[in-house]
């Protein structure tokens, strides 16, 4: 109709253009990033030795070790659980590694086999509680570890006789497991732990599984709302197994790492490792509620964590002080994320 007003056209918000600042704010790791170049700073000016090459490999070593178990419990905590059994359920894999192999006198490759086998089957147990029971995760991850800290220690005594495993170092199999989970690489006159390349890798899949998958869609939604997420077609069930599996397979990697690594296990090991990982995953930039988060952020965590544990000693100070660091970090880091958020919300 002539003299009418035609209305504005409406712009799909979705091919709006992102700035580059506003898809850097956006990223739950900024804080984290920023984090770990101040602490790189400190430690270089306040620790001579902490720039040398052989330094940088122990510190790296430190942090897959955390990192390892923090990309899983990272995306866990995203879909918007807990699991505070992970730290003695790496103990219970070495555990059943060592033994069942010790005890059946078999290649140490079936014990590992095994251990893979039982300890998928712990995560999955947590998985299946949490979404039968509807009970908190942390009920029902609290009542694992306490039953693993008892398994731990009776089934070690009970069998060995003493808290630590039998020596298992002259069985078949052992060297090439070795290789394969304790191995150490030289590079460039350097010696680096297998473990860097286990935690390289576990970070990647991490990243890929979140970024690129429907899984990962799915653990944004579960943690973001699960009734919602539910009612639009999400498999919540399937989805919060499936990372309590993701848990226990890292758990199992820790755990070969840490028998052939030593060859003999303590039984009561692991005790209070499964907040290390939580705060790793925490100074990495994912939220307790659920829903925010990434993987890499987890790795930039652990990696603050070994450049304070290793610090510290390269400075020649007290490694007591070590959890006053490491408290003071979650708080800053948590402090730090939360106004990168509101930042990143106000340019939106």
């Amino acid at each position: 109709m002539s003299g009418s007003t035609a209305a504005p056209e409406q712009l799909d918000e979705r091919l709006v253009h992102a700035s580059p600042l506003r898809k850097l704010l956006g990223r739950p790791e900024l804080g984290s990033v920023v984090g770990a170049v101040a602490v790189f700073v400190f430690f270089a000016i306040v620790a001579d030795s902490f720039l040398q090459a052989s330094s940088f490999g122990t510190v790296l070593y430190a942090a897959s070790v955390l990192g390892i178990m923090a990309a899983p419990v990272a995306l866990l905590m995203i879909g918007g659980e807990f699991d505070l059994s992970a730290g003695v359920l790496v103990t219970s894999s070495a555990l059943i590694s060592s033994m069942f192999s010790y005890q059946m006198t078999a290649n140490v490759w079936v014990g590992v086999l095994v251990s893979l086998l039982v300890t998928l089957a712990i995560g999955a147990f947590n998985g299946f509680m949490l979404t039968r029971t509807k009970l908190p995760s942390f009920i029902i991850t609290l009542g694992t570890f306490l039953m693993l800290t008892g398994l731990n220690l009776g089934f070690t005594k009970l069998i060995s006789g003493t808290v630590s495993t039998k020596a298992i170092g002259d069985m078949e199999g052992f060297d090439s497991a070795h290789a394969l989970f304790a191995s150490t690489l030289t590079v460039g006159g350097v010696e680096f732990k297998v473990t860097i390349l286990w935690w390289i890798a576990l970070v990647a899949l991490a990243t890929w599984i979140l970024l690129r998958t429907r899984f990962g869609n799915w653990i944004f939604a579960v943690g973001g709302e699960a009734d919602a997420a539910r009612a639009v077609g999400v498999p919540v069930v399937r989805t919060k197994i499936g990372l309590y599996l993701g848990v226990a397979f890292a758990a199992w990697i820790s755990g070969q790492h840490l028998l052939f690594s030593y060859d003999v296990v303590q039984s009561g090991e692991g005790v209070g490792n499964e907040l290390t990982y939580i705060i790793a995953a925490v100074i990495g930039g994912c939220l307790i509620t659920g829903g925010y988060g990434s993987a890499i952020g987890s790795a930039v965590g652990a990696f603050i964590f070994g450049m304070t544990s290793k610090g510290i000693v390269y400075a020649e100070w007290n490694p007591d002080w070590f959890k006053f660091f490491l408290g003071a970090m979650l708080l800053l880091a948590t402090l730090l994320n939360a106004w990168v958020r509101k930042r990143a919300e106000a340019t939106s």
